[in-house]
């Protein structure tokens, strides 16, 4: 079968959007094939209330719109596909809206938030971030909110957060865990990019680890612009998969709007800056724009050239399928239900 055709019929899941936090690029996914995209609705330090203003705006896109479907169990992302609409998935990249009272992790269950990830590059509540000197494991606090996202079938996200913080998490989890959008440190070792005992640790779980698209984190800048291949990016895909098994690698793509080409060199610089004044970034792991992806998928709408890329390499049908996505799909079913 053609990789036209692989694409066409196959479930697309991309696990990781702040793209999307420009509405406008909605579309550019859509015309790409996705079938659920997951928007991030809360940063590392955002509030309950900014995440209560964002989720309700969302609210009113999706009711505003026949093409789109909130995505609250598995078995509504079969019928998105089914009936030609996209998913739309509420990912926290970080913990900040929680505070520290556990008992919004239910109020944000109920609002459709179904994958939490424990921190953003700083230390938080829950334990260390992986841009952090010190990785003292997860705190009090984080070993309880880890018990309680696993009581409310809330997926644990490991991605941005330290080495010893996430095995801990995953030794810990009761249910299957991800690193939503990491790529391997064994091909690349910047300190956003993860070791293969994490990448085990999280397949053991059940989980998987998904690939991102980030250039920063597929090849070294090297002093320069990054301008990744896409053979440099499926080159991480290929290191989980011989590693934890062709049933737990997916997609987390982790499209920005805050890059060529979708802001100017300006902006990109001062959002650059900015992160890098606030602690958010460093200069060593998230070197000076601008960085490009590959540019087969420079956007979500090229995404069809991903599926020809893994043609190429040699993947089977059956294969490129559970990528796109029905690894994903397997882990939310058994972490959300049916």
């Amino acid at each position: 079968m053609d990789a036209e055709t692989i694409h066409r019929d196959a479930v697309i899941i991309d696990a990781v959007a702040p793209l999307l936090d420009k509405k406008r690029y909605l579309d550019s996914y859509i015309a790409g094939g996705v079938t659920c995209v997951a928007p991030s609705v809360a940063g590392g330090m955002t509030t309950a209330a900014e995440v209560l203003k964002t989720i309700g705006g969302w609210m009113h896109v999706i009711k505003s719109r026949t093409d789109l479907q909130l995505v609250e169990k598995a078995s509504d992302i079969e019928a998105a596909k089914r009936d030609g609409r996209t998913g739309i998935m509420f990912h926290f990249q970080g913990t900040g809206p929680f505070g520290t009272d556990l008992d919004l992790v239910e109020a944000f269950q109920a609002l459709g938030v179904r994958m939490v990830q424990l921190t953003y590059n700083r230390k938080d509540y829950v334990g260390d971030g992986c841009e952090e000197a010190f990785d003292g494991g997860l705190s009090r606090f984080g070993k309880n909110l880890v018990r309680r996202l696993n009581e409310n079938r809330i997926i644990v996200d490991c991605t941005h957060t330290g080495y010893k913080t996430t095995m801990e998490a995953l030794s810990l989890t009761t249910r299957p865990a991800v690193f939503s959008h990491s790529n391997s440190a064994a091909i690349f070792p910047s300190k956003r990019n993860i070791e293969d005992d994490q990448a085990k640790a999280a397949a053991a779980t059940g989980g998987l680890v998904g690939i991102t698209a980030v250039p920063w984190f597929i090849v070294p800048a090297n002093g320069g612009e990054a301008r990744p291949s896409l053979d440099d990016l499926i080159a991480h895909l290929d290191h989980f998969v011989s590693l934890v098994g062709i049933d737990h690698v997916g997609l987390g793509l982790d499209y920005w709007w805050a890059t060529p080409p979708f802001a100017d060199l300006d902006t990109v610089m001062e959002d650059w800056e900015k992160a890098v004044s606030e602690g958010s970034y460093t200069p060593e792991v998230y070197p000076r724009p601008p960085h490009y992806q590959p540019p087969e998928i420079d956007t979500p709408e090229m995404l069809l050239g991903l599926t020809n890329g893994l043609v190429r390499r040699g993947y089977k049908e059956n294969d490129i399928r559970k990528i796109l996505g029905l690894n994903w799909l397997r882990v939310f079913r058994e972490v959300w239900g049916e």
